[in-house]
């Protein structure tokens, strides 16, 4: 009898061995989609990557990235989602998601628990630095706006509520005694190439968007209409900064975009990329060190990034460096 238990215990291990490798094996399978045990897996397995809206920078740099990562990386299988950045935080921060592009601005807000967050962010690592990022208030050259207090009355499409655009629109409005009441009329698109639409058809007069300069949405609107850019004023840039010391006066340089004849001040702000930070320290390591190894690569999507070293990848924005990149950081003697 006890050898009869002995045998069909040993049946049952050999069944149960057999059945690890079988996609339709319950238990695996039940493994596999547990949020917490996605990102805590080896380099072998799959990760989610959110990106950014379509017609913005993300999207393709997302691409190169992914690319360069599952080459870095030994069997790491990348999917790469669309997204933005308050929204990839939280997706990151509640297991969504595995990495994802943010803004340095909202990651800090996410991190102190400051609205739109509705509790502060614990579980994303800082991964790298890598441009800045240019909020653009972009108006029909016929509408007689020339600073942010003159949108009052005026039409205005946006990124979805709660995009960092979105609430940049919203606080600028408020810092200059305006809301979207104030305006005729506020939309809402997840997709800049639909706010483009939108404007190049006159349903809009403005259009703002955080994102590189100059941005492909931007141009695609100035070559079927004549646009202009809002500049920035001293008061609102000096209230923004007192709220979140994330922000930053940055300059789009005359020339940008056409018939640009001047500089324009704009508020600016970094793009960075974040990881769960219990994704596997080698993981991340292996992710950092092919971006530093590979900067032609990503400028040749994004100009902008072209030059950056390690010790800019490194630089302290105020969001807990992952293990794995905190540890390639220390090897280039950037940290």
């Amino acid at each position: 009898m006890k050898h009869s238990k002995v045998v069909l215990t040993l049946i049952a291990a050999a069944v149960a061995l057999i059945g690890c490798g079988e996609k339709e094996a319950p238990k695996p399978a039940a493994k596999a989609d547990a949020p917490a045990a996605a990102p805590a897996k080896p380099s072998g397995d799959a990760v989610t990557f959110m990106t950014g809206p379509q017609g913005g920078s993300w999207i393709p740099l997302g691409g190169a990235l992914k690319g360069m990562w599952e080459k870095a990386v030994p069997g790491l299988q990348i999917t790469q989602t669309p997204g933005a950045g308050i929204a990839n935080v939280r997706g990151v921060d509640e297991g969504k998601a595995h990495i994802g592009l943010a803004n340095s601005s909202t990651t800090v807000d996410g991190l102190e628990g400051r609205a739109p967050y509705k509790a502060k962010v614990t579980k994303v690592c800082q991964v790298a630095n890598l441009y800045p990022q240019y909020f653009q208030v972009v108006v029909l050259s016929n509408v007689k706006v020339n600073k942010l207090s003159d949108l009052k009355g005026k039409s205005l499409v946006t990124q979805p509520k709660g995009n960092t655009a979105e609430i940049l629109t919203e606080t600028v409005l408020k810092l200059n005694g305006l809301s979207y009441q104030s305006l005729s009329k506020a939309n809402f698109q997840a997709a800049y190439t639909d706010a483009v639409s939108m404007m190049k058809d006159g349903h809009v007069q403005v259009f703002t968007l955080g994102t590189t300069a100059p941005a492909s949405a931007v141009m695609d609107l100035a070559s079927a209409r004549d646009v202009k850019l809002v500049p920035v004023d001293d008061a609102t840039m000096g209230k923004l900064k007192k709220m979140n010391a994330g922000y930053n006066k940055l300059i789009i340089k005359a020339g940008t975009y056409p018939k640009q004849a001047k500089d324009v001040p704009v508020i600016g702000y970094s793009t960075h990329i974040v990881a769960a930070c219990d994704l596997p320290e080698d993981t991340v390591y292996q992710m950092t060190k092919a971006m530093a190894s590979n900067v032609d690569a990503m400028a040749a999507v994004v100009k902008a990034i072209d030059g950056i070293k390690p010790k800019d990848m490194a630089l302290d924005i105020g969001v807990p460096f992952h293990k794995g990149a905190a540890k390639f950081y220390k090897e280039a003697g950037a940290m």
